[in-house]
């Protein structure tokens, strides 16, 4: 099978710091592969490089066979990956339709409209006048998730979903997950619970220190494999 994504050798830089060390990862089409790790582990800096937020080398990061890792946000979003960003990152000063609204500038073709939206998180249809931003932090980032689907990407990239958010809100959210990849959808998970990220996911990837140290199927990895891949030395 051709893989979706791949990454091979993947290094990020913030400015002089080094924050990803050789990273090979694989993605298949149709897969929910979570990235775990605790904080500061690279996850989100990860996210950021296959987005285009981090430069990378433009073969480190390839895409449906073709190198990204060069390319500027906007054209990546417009070849078929979206983020949802740690924090949201909704738009203030523009109400919540508005917002969807601003997830569909690239124009790709595919199946994701406001209809589509609404039908997904039909709370965000009675609020859609409303400044995004006064919404509750489980609201705003419904309207996250959803704008991201308003560009139709092939690869959705959310990057954690549940931070600061109440367990029944969490699980709300990640509620959508499923129905999102049932129709053919990639989604790429970075979470910091380990429990949530194995239960939506097929197989996940455990970073340490800007390395992988762990990497297989979700419902096979063990409590202690886990431990010793957040703390201990990165494979």
């Amino acid at each position: 099978m051709q893989p979706l994504l791949v990454t091979h050798a993947l290094q990020a830089f913030h400015g002089d710091a080094q924050a990803l060390f050789g990273i090979d990862f694989m993605l298949a089409a149709g897969e929910v592969v979570a990235v775990i790790g605790a904080n500061g582990a690279g996850k989100s800096t990860f996210l950021k490089a296959l987005a285009g937020l981090v430069k990378a080398p433009r073969d480190a990061i390839r895409f449906k066979g073709e190198g990204i890792g060069s390319l500027p946000p906007g054209e990546i979003v417009r070849r078929g990956l979206a983020l949802v960003p740690e924090g949201r990152r909704l738009f203030a000063s523009l109400s919540v339709e508005e917002n969807l609204l601003m997830g569909a500038v690239s124009r790709r073709p595919g199946p994701w409209n406001l209809r589509r939206a609404y039908q997904l998180f039909p709370v965000l249809q009675d609020k859609r006048r409303e400044p995004a931003t006064a919404l509750s932090g489980g609201q705003q980032q419904m309207v996250a998730i959803a704008r991201a689907l308003m560009s139709n990407p092939e690869l959705l990239l959310c990057d954690e979903l549940s931070l600061g958010l109440a367990p029944i809100v969490i699980q709300e959210i990640y509620r959508a997950v499923p129905r999102i990849a049932e129709e053919g959808m990639t989604v790429v998970v970075v979470e910091q619970d380990v429990q949530t990220a194995q239960r939506v996911s097929r197989r996940l990837y455990c970073f340490q220190e800007g390395r992988v140290s762990l990497t297989g199927e979700s419902a096979r990895v063990t409590r202690e494999q886990v431990t010793r891949a957040y703390f201990g030395a990165a494979a």
